[in-house]
């Protein structure tokens, strides 16, 4: 298998450290607010390269944190913690806050079929690993404790700017939105720890030998991945805007703490952007998959849209590309579901596809490609059902887009009322009487049966609890 790895700067064998095994660890949300559809693209992503590891015959452990206290505002040491913004925008203490969006977060991350690592890990569950890692930081001058706070020294690095290639002359101070800290010895010198001195309001504190405080947002996860991945580490992904500072400084901390390198390959997906550019909630109303699914949407036909589209590529979302996606993905079901059980698996063209569909993979997760084998399968007229049928749920493993779900039959007269709504739907759009159309549609959702939309009219299908 091929990969890049931003810390190589280009496509590269992957070979892990243990043949056959895998450790992975993905950067998981803060959790003060949803995860917009540009979260869950990146997770899509993750859980692309998780199921095709698998499916090449690996051995797959992975490991995800839950950001619960840490990360402040600016990404890096000023602003304010996102937790804190949280509990006083929402007015609940920063636990329940906690709570609350990461089980909205796992509903999301379940709708579009992502399967949940191993082990999922609240930073605020690890306080002790990183005292023990900042002690010995600590005690080899790797780290300095100033105005209160305990603090990474770079200088002491000759390759701190190993993933950006950045020149070293660069300050935290020159990005955006980001103060200088008379604390630092240099201003890129990031925090291990933060004490009340820095934050006195804050909620989340812990007794440390460096004074009460809290964790930085970096640390948590070198904690975390050594405790439960070990000192070696084959893949670690985030997003693009993960690579500094927050992976250039777990690197940083890690490879001090180990003595050794601690992670080969650096996995990074682009950004999914709307008209105005890269998704964030700092925009207004946050977009999540649960509500492109009240709107209407089935939340996979998201993660098509996604696999169409390369993970190192920005992906423009519009509702007209969620609209073809949807309808594209209800042609290729019942495409698939009218094949039938027609004879014996040929195996001689299984394996000549399966051989085919694991090249696309293995090209740097070349889904799009992978997606082309599909329908390559399903035009090819020298190929019974049966075999089709093995190839899709053969490939459905990595796709995950449940393409052979069974339909639910509806009795006719069930049928007949759904035919004469969506009639009555169409005549009301065509009197632009927008809302009575939305309302039929709602109603039906609400009866769990989901209108589809397409060129060729509108058709439906029934959602399973």
């Amino acid at each position: 298998m091929k990969i890049y790895n931003t810390l190589t700067k280009k496509i590269d064998d992957f070979v892990p450290y243990e043949e056959g095994k895998v450790k992975m660890y993905t950067c998981g949300p803060t959790v003060y607010h949803y995860a917009h559809i540009g979260n869950i693209r990146n997770y899509i992503g993750h859980d692309i390269l998780d199921r095709t590891l698998r499916y090449l015959g690996y051995d797959v452990t992975r490991a995800m944190n839950i950001t619960d206290v840490g990360h402040l505002t600016s990404d890096s040491d000023s602003g304010e913690d996102k937790m804190e913004v949280a509990r006083k925008r929402e007015h609940k203490s920063a636990m329940e806050i906690a709570k609350f969006y990461t089980d909205a977060f796992f509903v999301d991350f379940e709708k579009v079929n992502c399967r949940m690592p191993e082990i999922v890990s609240p930073a605020t569950d690890n306080i002790s690993e990183y005292i023990k890692i900042i002690t010995k930081l600590m005690d080899t001058d790797y780290a300095y404790q100033s105005g209160g706070n305990v603090y990474f020294d770079i200088s002491k690095l000759d390759n701190y700017y190993c993933l950006t290639n950045q020149d070293s002359n660069l300050v935290i101070g020159a990005r955006e939105g980001v103060d200088e800290d008379s604390n630092k010895r240099n201003q890129a010198d990031f925090a291990l720890w933060f004490t009340t001195s820095k934050f006195e309001n804050h909620e989340q504190l812990w007794d440390s030998p460096w004074g009460r405080g809290y964790p930085g947002w970096h640390i948590e996860c070198t904690g975390i991945s050594l405790k439960y991945l070990g000192e070696h580490l084959d893949i670690h992904g985030g997003g693009v805007d993960n690579i500094f500072p927050h992976h250039t400084n777990e690197i940083a901390q890690s490879e001090s703490y180990l003595g050794h390198k601690w992670c080969n390959y650096w996995f990074h997906n682009e950004h999914l952007i709307d008209e105005s550019g890269k998704m964030s909630k700092s925009k207004g109303d946050i977009l999540t998959v649960s509500v492109l699914e009240k709107q209407g949407y089935d939340p996979l036909s998201f993660r098509f849209m996604c696999l169409g589209s390369h993970y190192r590529k920005q992906l423009l979302f519009t509702y007209d590309n969620l609209d073809q996606a949807q309808n594209t993905l209800a042609k290729l079901r019942n495409r698939i579901h009218n094949l039938k059980e027609d004879g014996p698996i040929e195996e001689n063209l299984f394996e000549t596809y399966v051989s085919k569909f694991k090249e696309a993979l293995e090209n740097d997760l070349n889904t799009s490609n992978a997606l082309a084998v599909l329908y390559e399968v399903l035009k090819d007229s020298d190929i019974n059902d049966s075999t089709k049928k093995s190839l899709v749920e053969n490939f459905d493993q990595v796709l995950a887009l449940d393409l052979l779900k069974e339909k639910e039959i509806l009795s006719t007269d069930l049928d007949s009322e759904i035919q004469s709504l969506i009639e009555e739907r169409k005549i009301a759009k065509m009197n632009k009487d927008f809302a009575k159309a939305d309302q039929i549609r709602d109603d039906l959702l609400a009866r769990g049966i989901k209108l589809i939309d397409t060129r060729e009219g509108t058709t439906y299908e029934i959602i399973k609890d």
